[in-house]
């Protein structure tokens, strides 16, 4: 298993800052929230921004739409699973 860091300060890695995406988190922020990731000396915040992209982000669609309630299931998903 090879690990690739992103966070050093949180001991994060490019995988778990991929599944929080794909579970619905679009910005760094975001990751932040769930992991730690970029709180602390921030040197971080551009490599996730790296990872993330700048693809479609559900999430922005979802509250586009006006579909509060889903961004609030997806907010509790990205919760349990740090």
């Amino acid at each position: 298993m090879n690990r690739v860091y992103v966070c050093s300060c949180f001991g994060i890695t490019d995988k778990q800052v991929e599944q929080h995406a794909a579970a619905g988190a679009c910005t760094p922020r975001q990751i932040a929230s769930a992991t730690k990731a970029g709180t602390d000396c921030g040197s971080c915040v551009r490599t996730i921004q790296g990872l993330l992209g700048r693809g479609a982000c559900p999430r922005r669609e979802l509250l586009e739409k006006g579909e509060v309630s889903a961004v609030l299931a997806t907010d509790q998903e990205l919760a349990e699973a740090a």
